[in-house]
């Protein structure tokens, strides 16, 4: 609508806007009229409209099989358009149109802003299943005519009141129709049934709708004046009630015709099942982060048991294996940690690699400069739960064995993320060290070193990549890691 807006009209951008606010309202007024909608607007020099939106019935049959939108018919062929537009009123004149052997019924509402028409609703009825009106079907049709006249006259739809299509109820999910005294003067089925679920025993029909809801409510102090203005239809807004283990959806419409306050539309929805596996999800998540806070803080004590032991052994071989559990055993905790903050099992790894690389660094404190360069992005908890172990190992082996003591030098870790979808991306991560290299006759795929096991066993197995393990030029190491940035299943 932008697009063909902007190319083909006069409209300014507060114009737009209002089409915008209109097009996200107008389905309600399509469902009632048991109609078509398209909206044609006129172009730059007035010789033609263009179709910029189209909008089909959920409650009957469609009179167009085709996509209107972006149609331009000159001024004169559609005389009912021209009236709407120069007389700035809803035009019914006319027989029906026959459109491939199907009677169909056109209409036409101006949309008016600010004094102004910026254009026509073409309403467009399939007459072929036209049957004896139901008293639901009447007031569908009445509350049509009532929404048809607020556009004509520019009070409809709301400003600020921009309504989410999806989350909102529609008129199929139950209508109540109230007076201007919020009184209920129609209720549909699916409404009825709606209030039942709260609890509600009667019929509606003849019921102040605010104080019945009010009543129907739970509530510790004095009647929620907010909730009985709400449901009496006094200003357009949005609310749930919830009683008697139900839960319902309101929306209210004030209808205001020709300028005074009428009666309401209220729309509503029985989100009883929504919100239940809402609340389910809700302490399942709960329920997870607390297992993984859980995981985290045993990991944690079990790094301070090893570095305890390791404290009070005579062996400095023995000193170091235990260092390297507790590191290992901290990466997996570092994990563990950040999904414990997290709505979902994916983490952010750029986070958990500098803590990985800060937690390895305390080896050789203030010789070598470990840094990251590069993002390895979001990862799914089952990758980076291993890929934290694997880069623990090769930041240790780097510090142990590629500078002696005493020795400055850098160990860097890049990382590349390529492919677009969540599916189909690569890592590819490499740990460059300016260290003494590798000696002669080193093959990393039969070295018998445990990080070195570890890291085959987990990039190879487990995340279903490559490692490899290269001199670097002019000295040095490179480490590569060709991984899959999600699962394998």
């Amino acid at each position: 609508m932008n697009d063909l807006v902007r190319q083909h009209t006069a409209l300014s951008e507060t114009d737009l806007e209002w089409l915008h606010l209109l097009v996200s309202e107008w389905q309600l007024l399509s469902d009632l009229s048991f109609a078509d909608l398209v909206l044609w607007v006129p172009t730059l020099d007035g010789t033609r409209y263009v179709s910029v939106a189209q909008m089909r019935p959920n409650t009957g049959p469609t009179s167009y099989q085709d996509d209107m939108v972006g149609h331009l018919v000159p001024r004169g062929r559609r005389p009912l358009l021209d009236a709407a537009l120069d007389e700035g009123r809803i035009v019914r004149e006319g027989d029906p149109e026959w459109r491939e052997e199907v009677p169909v019924r056109v209409e036409s509402i101006p949309v008016r802003r600010e004094g102004r028409v910026l254009g026509v609703i073409a309403r467009n009825t399939n007459l072929l299943t036209v049957r004896t009106p139901s008293r639901l079907e009447l007031t569908y049709l009445q509350s049509a005519s009532d929404l048809a006249q607020m556009i004509a006259a520019g009070s409809f739809p709301y400003p600020g009141q921009q309504v989410d299509m999806d989350a909102s109820p529609r008129v199929g999910d139950g209508l109540i129709r109230l007076d201007a005294e919020g009184v209920v003067t129609y209720a549909s089925p699916n409404a009825l049934s709606a209030y039942h679920r709260l609890g509600l025993a009667s019929d509606l029909v003849g019921q102040h709708l605010g104080n019945t809801t009010a009543e129907l409510a739970p509530s510790r102090g004095p009647v929620d004046e907010a909730l009985v203005k709400l449901a009496s239809g006094w200003a357009p807004r949005e609310t749930e009630v919830e009683g008697n283990s139900g839960v319902i959806q309101l929306r209210a419409i004030p209808l205001k015709p020709k300028g005074t306050r009428i009666g309401s539309l209220v729309l509503c929805r029985d989100v009883t099942e929504l919100r239940r596996r809402e609340r389910e999800l809700i302490t399942k998540d709960a329920t997870i982060r607390e297992i993984h806070h859980r995981v985290k803080n045993n990991l944690q004590t079990v790094a301070a048991l090893l570095r305890l032991q390791s404290r009070r052994m005579d062996s400095a071989q023995g000193r170091e294996a235990l260092n390297e559990a507790v590191r290992r055993v901290g990466s997996i905790a570092i994990v563990h940690e950040t999904l414990s903050q997290n709505l979902d099992e994916r983490v952010e790894f750029d986070e958990i690699a500098d803590r990985v690389i800060a937690m390895v660094s305390e080896i050789s404190p203030g010789k070598v400069d470990c840094r990251r360069t590069g993002r390895f992005g979001i990862l799914d908890a089952e990758v980076a739960t291993p890929l934290s172990m694997v880069l623990t190992e090769i930041l240790q082996n780097a510090l142990e064995h590629a500078f002696t003591q005493g020795e400055r030098g850098s160990v860097e870790v890049s990382a590349i993320r390529t492919g677009t979808g969540r599916t189909d991306g690569r890592l590819l991560i490499t740990v460059l060290d300016d260290g003494s290299g590798l000696p002669e006759g080193f093959d990393p795929q039969r070295a018998g070193n445990l990080g070195l096991q570890i890291v085959r066993t987990l990039v190879e197995g487990e995340l279903g990549g490559t490692f490899d393990m290269v001199r670097a030029e002019p000295r040095g190491t490179k480490v590569v890691l060709d991984i899959p940035s999600s699962p394998q299943k």
